[in-house]
């Protein structure tokens, strides 16, 4: 029990200081630019990726820890104390956000940095396209940290390439929808945005998608890497037919052009 409130506390740790260097930036700092706003989600992630990697993996996102989980790489007891530190992180980050926000009398919450589509998005983006960016690069977020988690590459390796894939992806989805790729992030914005903004009707697109596109970074990671179906949760007879159905269609394909 020890051990698990220490990955309770880790990614409670991670997940608010996430959300003070991403959303604190956002919220607190709004003339920084697009380049900056990117470089502060990702450099918090980078550097938690060395503080709190050792203890609990540092998944800081709940699609990273349902992904971890489906290929086995942890424990359904560890994914349920990460996944609860990393809402009490981003909710205990959110309100402290808040609270230093209150200290000037011309704060206004407003979107709090929330994530939205059409009216609510910074690009004005509806919801197909939304739901295709929360797809698609959550699968690679996610996909990039699987790879460097599962490969024993040493944590500087880690916090590196997932820091940096996190900051390209700010500065390319973030006027479509204020880059969710994570739940938790997401949550920890919306509980704070005003009901103007509508970001809790909204959230839950910013829930579902990201954890689909870590459903997705699972399927990824093994067309890639030599792990096979059978080594994770997704393992059943459906998708093993359809997997050889593949393979033989690719086999015969090759011997064609051969």
């Amino acid at each position: 029990m020890q051990n698990k409130a220490r990955i309770l506390g880790a990614e409670a740790f991670g997940t608010g200081v996430i959300m003070l260097g991403g959303v604190g930036t956002a919220v607190l700092a709004p003339s920084v630019d697009a380049l900056g706003l990117a470089f502060a989600f990702g450099l918090a992630w980078l550097v938690m990726t060395y503080v709190i990697g050792p203890i609990s993996g540092a998944q800081m996102n709940p699609a990273v820890t349902l992904a971890l989980w489906l290929t086995r790489r942890i424990s359904a007891a560890h994914a349920g104390f990460a996944v609860i530190g990393q809402l009490l992180g981003a909710i205990i980050g959110g309100f402290i956000i808040w609270g230093i926000g209150r200290g000037t009398e011309t704060f206004q919450r407003g979107s709090f940095a929330s994530n939205g589509f059409k009216d609510h998005s910074p690009g004005r983006y509806g919801l197909g396209s939304v739901m295709v960016t929360e797809l698609v690069f959550t699968a690679l977020f996610v996909t990039v940290v699987l790879f460097t988690a599962t490969r024993k590459y040493s944590i500087s390796v880690a916090g590196v390439a997932s820091g940096l894939t996190l900051t390209v992806i700010h500065l390319v989805t973030m006027r479509i929808d204020g880059t969710s790729v994570n739940p938790a992030r997401s949550i920890g914005s919306a509980v704070f945005a005003t009901s103007a903004s509508d970001a809790l009707e909204q959230l839950w697109v910013f829930i579902v998608f990201p954890l689909i596109g870590g459903v997705i970074a699972v399927f990824l990671f093994l067309m890639l890497d030599d792990a096979t179906l059978e080594d994770t949760l997704l393992d059943n007879e459906v998708l093993r037919d359809v997997r050889d159905a593949a393979d033989r269609g690719m086999d015969a394909a090759v011997d064609a052009i051969d």
